[in-house]
Order: structure tokens, then C-alpha cells, then sequence
């Protein structure tokens, strides 16, 4: 392991200094690639540091315990159970450090939130999971960009789909994809019965032009008129924008913009991670049939999650993890589901590794 972190540690260093070089930093695409890089790699390399301060820490205890005078042994005693433990905290941490990622962790992210079943209760339902993930995306410093957009009658969506960009924000996010159930009270429900409704979560690694190449003669191209908001642009000009890829099928829609061109750019990007998002849920299948993954990203059918407003809680049914702070939770604050996902993923990672 001390190897591996060596050269971990060494190109960190090549790393940083290439962030100093005036052509790195002259080139955005080269200079974004080289900060993300350095981010990660710091991470690792700040607990190396923690990891030999401790070593030494106990390397020179047990000089002191072999030679020191009585009063320097009784406190090198005291130290050396407290040391030992900090020791195997700092290893574990290395240990998820080094657990490889899958190349689309790093990803920027496309979230698609739909309404399920429940009507109007499950359009606002879906309003409500949108917001709570935009609280969040700004708490983490990540940019939206909303894609597209169908409101529900009552309130809410019936469809949302936003671009979400930052750092490792695929890999944060993808275990979010699946079915949230909600159990409350409807406002529209008089009698005060408690109904069950639900929203789709998917959870995309936005793909790029290199990931996917899509030939302009596979796209069949529509045009109609956008039904949003948006005045008299919105009513006389067919600015919305449909794209059909032939050969695999997938349809997507884009409306926000406020041209044809912009629409058609927004929509392209949306086909691209479509159809990229096949062939990831292909590897990602493949990965979670071989290690029997309890915290699955691929099937968007399974009820992963319960919110249940009369008891305040939220379940997550894949860790059987329970929160009972519902508020602060739909408020964005769940960055302590989101950790014990991904920890949940990484101790399946090791047991796999160490079988």
C-alpha cells in the first residue's frame, strides 16, 4: 500500500505543477481536467500524511517505552491505545480512498424526476423531491440547468428533467435512481386518509460528444409549439423541438429554450446520455448481478425509498436505513443517506476485493 500511495503522492505533485504552467492554464478543457484530478488526488494524499504522522507517532512510543525515563513511559503507555485506534481509522479511510471508482463517478449528472401513480398528489410529490434535490445541489455548490419541464395541473411535475454539474456528481447522486413512495394527506383529501403515492427517480451520467457518436442521418427531427409559460413567443413560433434516434428508438423533448437552435442543442445532449446510459446500466448490471449488489443504480422499478409525513420519517428500504427528521430531510439535508449509500457500496466493494 505505501507504494501505491508513493505514487499517488508523486503525481499529485506533477499535477500541481502543471496547474502553474501559463499554457495549462490558458487551455479550460486541459486546466478543468488537471483541478478535478488534483482535488481527488488530495484527498488521498492529506490522509497519507495523517497515516506516516501516526506512524511516526508510534515508531518513537516505542523508543520511549525501550529507553525513556519512567515518567515519559507512563505517558507513551497512555498514548499507545489511543494511537493504535487513530491508526486503523486513518487506514480504513485509505482503504476507501483507494477503492477504484467507475469511470462515470466523475460525471456531471442528468436528474429526470417523474410523477407515478397518485395523480396530482404524486405530480406534487415529485415537486416536493425537486426541490429537496436543489437545496441540496446549492448546500454541495453544484449548477442546474433545468432541460425540460411539465408541470402537473394541480402543482408540482408531472416530468422535470435538470442538468446538474460539479464534482463527482454522478457517482453522489446514482443511488437515488429508482421509485420514492410518499405516505401523507393529500390537501385535496377531505375525510384526512392517508394515501400512498410515488415519483420515479433516474439518475444519468451525462455523456459527452466523445462517449457517443450519433450520426446526424439516425435523427429524425420534430418541431411544435411549447406549452409552458412564455407569451406570444411561446405561442406563435414552433420552437419546442422533438429528436427520434432511429436505430435504438429513444425519443426525448426539449422546450426551455428560446429558440429552435438552443432547444435542438439542449436536446441532442439529453439523446446522447440516453443512449449512453444503456451501455453504463449494461456495466452496471453486469457489476451488481457479480457482487450481488444490495444498493442497486439500474432498475428504476424497485421502490427504493419511503417518506411517510404522519410518523416524520424516511426510510431507505436497500440499507434499511430511518431518518426521523423529515423536514430537514425534504429540506436538502441528506448528505447522511447519501454517505451511507455510498458506504454501503464500498464495504461491498472490499468484501468483493478481499474474496
Amino acid at each position: 500500500m505505501i507504494d501505491k500511495l508513493e505514487a499517488i503522492k508523486g503525481r499529485y505533485d506533477q499535477v500541481a505543477l502543471a496547474l502553474t504552467n501559463p499554457e495549462v492554464v490558458s487551455d479550460n478543457k486541459q486546466f478543468g481536467k488537471l483541478s478535478k484530478e488534483y482535488r481527488q488526488l488530495e484527498k488521498i494524499v492529506k490522509a497519507y500524511e495523517a497515516y506516516k504522522n501516526v506512524i511516526d507517532a508510534i515508531a518513537f512510543n516505542k523508543e520511549v517505552l525501550e529507553s525513556g525515563d519512567e515518567e515519559m513511559r507512563e505517558l507513551a503507555k497512555e498514548e499507545t491505545e489511543s494511537l493504535a485506534n487513530q491508526k486503523e481509522e486513518v487506514e480504513a479511510n485509505i482503504r476507501n480512498l483507494l477503492i477504484p471508482k467507475d469511470p462515470q463517478d466523475e460525471k456531471n449528472a442528468i436528474l429526470e424526476i417523474r410523477a407515478g401513480t397518485g395523480g396530482d398528489e404524486a405530480s406534487l410529490f415529485a415537486g416536493n423531491l425537486f426541490r429537496m434535490y436543489l437545496r441540496y445541489f446549492e448546500i454541495k455548490g453544484w449548477k442546474t440547468s433545468i432541460m425540460n419541464e411539465n408541470p402537473g395541473s394541480a402543482g408540482g411535475y408531472k416530468e422535470v428533467v435538470v442538468e446538474v454539474s460539479g464534482d463527482d456528481v454522478y457517482g453522489t447522486l446514482k443511488f437515488e435512481s429508482g421509485v420514492h413512495r410518499v405516505q401523507r394527506v393529500p390537501a385535496t383529501e377531505a375525510s384526512g386518509r392517508v394515501h400512498t403515492s410515488a415519483a420515479t427517480v433516474a439518475v444519468l451520467p451525462e455523456a459527452e460528444e466523445v462517449d457517443v457518436e450519433i450520426r446526424e442521418a439516425d435523427i429524425k427531427m420534430d418541431t411544435f409549439r411549447s406549452s409552458g409559460a412564455g407569451g406570444q413567443h411561446v405561442n406563435k413560433t414552433e420552437s419546442a423541438v422533438r429528436l427520434t434516434h432511429i436505430p435504438t428508438g429513444v425519443v426525448v423533448e426539449c422546450q426551455e429554450g428560446r429558440s429552435q437552435h438552443s432547444n435542438r442543442d439542449i436536446a441532442m445532449k439529453m439523446l446522447r446520455t440516453r443512449i449512453y446510459e444503456a451501455a453504463v446500466r449494461k456495466h452496471e448490471d453486469a457489476i451488481a448481478s457479480q457482487r450481488k449488489s444490495l444498493v442497486s443504480t439500474g432498475d428504476r422499478s424497485a421502490k427504493i425509498r419511503t417518506y411517510n409525513y404522519p410518523q416524520g420519517r424516511v426510510t431507505d428500504h436497500r440499507i434499511g436505513m430511518t431518518i426521523y427528521n423529515l423536514d430537514a430531510f425534504m429540506s436538502g439535508d441528506i448528505n447522511e443517506m447519501v454517505e451511507a449509500l455510498q458506504f454501503a457500496e464500498n464495504a461491498e466493494k472490499l468484501k468483493q476485493g478481499g474474496e
